[in-house]
């Protein structure tokens, strides 16, 4: 419960604090920032595509249950 807290407070002080660009640090050159955020960028792609597909499947299992309580005579709206 705790750690739930703490997460909590963190998510609402990154929120609410004023925004600063983003500086990475540690970069040799050019070339390694640009590579290290495409990188970040195509992980995340996929992080994205395999939450819709998570979004898809679970609406899919809801329709087959709503369709079965329309069977039995329950509408849900």
């Amino acid at each position: 419960m705790s750690e739930d807290k703490n997460l909590e407070n963190e998510l609402e002080s990154q929120i609410n604090s004023p925004k600063e660009k983003a500086k990475p640090q540690g970069f040799k050159n050019q070339d390694e920032e640009i590579g290290f955020h495409k990188g970040a960028l195509n992980t995340l792609m996929g992080e994205r595509n395999e939450l819709v597909k998570i979004v898809g499947n679970v609406e899919a299992i809801m329709q087959s249950h709503l369709k079965r309580l329309k069977e039995l005579g329950i509408e849900i709206k």
